[in-house]
C-alpha cells in the first residue's frame, strides 16, 4: 500500500530527465526538467515534502539511479514498461506527460516493479550477454564467408562445416578456386573476421567457466547441470538472467520467458495462437536449444555423471526424474506425429519448470 506523502515519476533519458511530483496532501503538481546527474535528481527529490516515493521505467539507463536513491533512503520502484496501464485514447505523448502518468500510477500503487540485480549479478549478466552478442557475430561472419563461396559455385561436401577439416578445406581448396584478386581479398577479410570473432568467443567462454566455478551462482549452476542440454555456460546464463527464481512458480516461469500460447478468448470462444515471445529472449533461446537434447534416447553418459558429481543427491534425483519425463514427453509427441518445432517449444516450456524446481531446491 502506498504510504508516502509525495509520489514522483521520472521519465529518464540519456541527456535529460522529466520529473513530476504529486503531493498527496495538497494535491499540488510540481514539474521539472532535470539533468541525468544522480546528485541533481536526488537533491530535487529530497527538497519535496516527505516522505517521498519515486518510480521510473526500466530501460537502457540501467539501475544506478535506483541504487543512488535507495542509498539516500528514498523508496524507488523501477517499473516494468510492458505492465504499465496506458489510456487507449491518448494521442499526445511527451516526456512531461509520461512523468505525470508514472507519478499517478505510483500514487495508486499500480506499478509492477522489476527485480533489481545486485552489482555483481549485473556484471555477470553483462558478461553473459557479451558472449551472446559474440555468438551472433560469429554466425553472421560465417554466413558471409560461406555465401561468398556459394556465389562462386564453391560448396563444401566433406561433412560438418566449421570443423578443423572444414578450416583446412577453406585455406587449401576453396581459396585457390577464387580467380580474381578482389575476390581473394574479400575472402581474406571474411576469413580473418571468423577467426578473430571465434577467438573472442573462446576467451569469453573461458571467463564464464571460471566465474561459474567460483561465484554466488556456482551451486545453482551445478544443480541446473543435472538436466540434459544445460551445460555450464547455459546454466550460468540461466542463473544470472533470471536472477531471483523465487519470484516464480513452475507454472509461471514459462509465461515469463514467453513460451506460453497467446490467447484471445471472449464469451464461449477460446482461441489460442503462437507463443507470446514475451520476456527474456536470451533465456527463451537457451531453453529451446536445450529442449532438443531430450529428443534422443535417455542414457546417463560420462558427461552427465561428471555433472552429477558436483550436485547434491536431491538435485541428481530431481534431474534424473526431469530427464526421463521430458524424453517421455518427446516420445508421445512423436507418436502423435506432432510437428517437431511445435513439440520442442512445448518441451522447452516444461523444461523451464524443471529448471525452476532445481534452482529453488534447498540443499
Amino acid at each position: 500500500m502506498f504510504t508516502e506523502r509525495t509520489s514522483v515519476g521520472l521519465d529518464v533519458h540519456a541527456r535529460s530527465v522529466a520529473a513530476a511530483a504529486i503531493d498527496g496532501v495538497t494535491g499540488e503538481l510540481v514539474q521539472a526538467k532535470l539533468t541525468p546527474s544522480h546528485e541533481h535528481i536526488r537533491s530535487w527529490v529530497q527538497a519535496l515534502p516527505g516522505p517521498v516515493a519515486v518510480t521510473y521505467e526500466a530501460g537502457p539507463t540501467g539501475f544506478d539511479l535506483y541504487r543512488a536513491l535507495t542509498g539516500a533512503g528514498i523508496r524507488c520502484e523501477v517499473a516494468a514498461p510492458s505492465k504499465l496501464q496506458k489510456p487507449s485514447g491518448e494521442r499526445v505523448k511527451t516526456d512531461a506527460k509520461d512523468a505525470i502518468h508514472l507519478a499517478r500510477l505510483l500514487r495508486l500503487d499500480d506499478i509492477t516493479a522489476v527485480a533489481i540485480p545486485s552489482v555483481d549479478q549485473e556484471a555477470a549478466r553483462d558478461l553473459v550477454r557479451a558472449r551472446e552478442d559474440c555468438r551472433g557475430d560469429l554466425m553472421r561472419a560465417r554466413h558471409r564467408l560461406s555465401k561468398l563461396l556459394l556465389r562462386h559455385g564453391i560448396v563444401y561436401y566433406g561433412g560438418q562445416a566449421w570443423t578443423g577439416k572444414h578450416d583446412a578445406w577453406l585455406r587449401h581448396d576453396a581459396l585457390p578456386q577464387l580467380t580474381t584478386r578482389a575476390t581473394r581479398l574479400t575472402f581474406d577479410s571474411d576469413y580473418e573476421t571468423v577467426l578473430t570473432v571465434k577467438a573472442r568467443r573462446d576467451r569469453l567462454d573461458t571467463a564464464i567457466s571460471e566465474m561459474a566455478a567460483d561465484s554466488e551462482f556456482t551451486d545453482m549452476v551445478h544443480r541446473l547441470g543435472c538436466l540434459r542440454g544445460v551445460s555450464t555456460l547455459t546454466g550460468f546464463a540461466l542463473a544470472v538472467e533470471i536472477g531471483d527464481w523465487h519470484r516464480f512458480t513452475g507454472n509461471t516461469i514459462g509465461s515469463f520467458v514467453g513460451l506460453v500460447p497467446s490467447e484471445h478468448s471472449s464469451g464461449s470462444s477460446r482461441v489460442q495462437g503462437p507463443i507470446t515471445k514475451a520476456g527474456n529472449t536470451h533465456v527463451r533461446r537457451l531453453l529451446v536449444e536445450a529442449a532438443w537434447h531430450h529428443r534422443a534416447r535417455y542414457t546417463v553418459g560420462k558427461t552427465m555423471r561428471d555433472r552429477w558429481e558436483l550436485a547434491p543427491a536431491a538435485a541428481r534425483a530431481r534431474g534424473d526424474e526431469g530427464n526421463r519425463r521430458l524424453h517421455h514427453r518427446w516420445v508421445k509427441f512423436i507418436d502423435r506425429r506432432k510437428k517437431n518445432t511445435i513439440a520442442n517449444v512445448a518441451i522447452a516450456r516444461e523444461l523451464a519448470g524443471w529448471c525452476w524446481s532445481l534452482a529453488v531446491l534447498e540443499e
